[in-house]
């Protein structure tokens, strides 16, 4: 498939997530809308690792994070995560509705609720709610509030579809947690940039 076919491909389905966004957010739209994300990652021979490949051995990086595209800091985003055994991140919020869907590979979630009211900005107190493995037919929703961390392990390269409300690079309000509960900026202090998606 060339780079237009899958461009449009991409293209096709953020049409319909903005459709069925603008229609307004809920948990059970969140699922209609993960179970398109889902269709689109069964074209395993285009999004594959020899198309989307993770970092190489001397990058000093455990992932590659691809976004598909750029429609404004307000529209729905669509990145492939390309993910080696050993990523994990700090619990961390979204600030907008997200999903993960499986193309290949184990993404480890954990899930939190908080126990404090909120009221203290540099803190917040954590409590494990479930774990879920993310793998192909296994997907997770969040909304904006809702808290997680990741992890990958094993001896296998992970691809995962992640997608947003709005662009990670746009949200600012994102709040990552230490173990010890102090609370910080997630994008500033976690996030690294994008890799642009390769058109050959």
């Amino acid at each position: 498939m060339s780079y237009a076919e899958h461009h449009r491909l991409v293209e096709d389905f953020l049409e319909e997530v903005r459709e069925l966004q603008a229609q307004g957010i809920d948990r059970e739209r969140l699922k209609t809308i993960a179970a398109r994300l889902a269709q689109l990652a069964e074209h395993r021979d285009l999004f594959d690792l020899a198309h989307f490949p993770v970092p190489g051995p001397d990058a000093g990086k455990t992932a590659h994070r691809y976004r598909f595209n750029d429609h404004g800091d307000e529209a729905p985003t669509l990145y492939l995560n390309a993910l080696l055994p050993g990523k994990k991140t700090v619990p961390h919020n979204h600030e907008t509705w997200a999903i993960i869907v499986a193309i290949q590979g184990q993404e480890f979630n954990r899930v939190y609720r908080r126990r404090d009211d909120g009221s203290d900005p540099t803190f917040a107190d954590l409590e494990l709610e479930r774990e879920v493995t993310v793998e192909p037919g296994t997907i997770i929703e969040f909304l904006g509030d809702d808290i997680h961390d990741i992890r990958t392990e094993g001896s296998q390269p992970t691809l995962h579809f992640h997608l947003y409300g709005r662009p990670l690079e746009a949200l600012d309000g994102r709040f990552g947690v230490s173990p010890e509960g102090r609370v910080q900026n997630y994008n500033r202090s976690q996030m690294e940039p994008s890799v642009a998606v390769p058109r050959a």
